[in-house]
């Protein structure tokens, strides 16, 4: 048995005993979120910058009514700096935090694939130390001999995003 999931008008399904990931390119890397948090897929567009807002913060945009904060995944995880393009987009995420739920848009170099995959074949992520801290890091994923970094999407915004954008 499957299940379809809609982003961005496309159904993709679901099969049964595993969870699908968007995953999508970091400085040669790839990375993966839940695709159930991602509300979608945008082409990068400028932001309104916020004052005294981290590094990271690009700024905000208005979602359809909503105020969405966007950042840069690669300052985030103190990558080198990478111009803007026209592979570049913002994908947008429902994040939980303890004060409910709140949309926030990750700008990264390129929407790499989707995949089905089991917990099975999630692995604990090594101590290994680096530019990605392990408490953002759901598990690694093995996808055609490709090595795959799922992160958790909650943890990744409730560790010192919110906080910095005074939440």
């Amino acid at each position: 048995m499957s299940a379809a999931v809609d982003v961005n008008g496309t159904s993709m399904e679901i099969e049964e005993g595993t969870d699908q990931y968007l995953t999508f390119m970091l400085a040669d890397e790839e990375y993966g979120v839940d695709i159930l948090r991602v509300q979608e897929i945008r082409g990068w567009d400028s932001a309104t910058a916020i004052p005294n807002a981290p590094d990271y913060v690009l700024g905000v945009v208005n979602l359809r009514g909503v105020v969405v904060p966007i950042f840069d995944l690669r300052k985030r995880f103190n990558l080198e700096k990478a111009e803007f393009n026209s592979e570049t987009v913002t994908v947008v995420v429902k994040v939980q935090h303890e004060k409910g739920e709140r949309t926030i848009g990750m700008v990264v170099d390129g929407v790499s694939d989707v995949y089905n995959i089991t917990s099975e074949n999630i692995n604990s992520a090594p101590e290994v130390g680096g530019s990605v801290s392990m408490e953002f890091i759901k598990g690694l994923a093995t996808i055609n001999n490709e090595m795959i970094i799922l992160l958790d999407v909650d943890e990744l915004i409730n560790v010192g995003v919110l906080e910095d954008l005074g939440e």
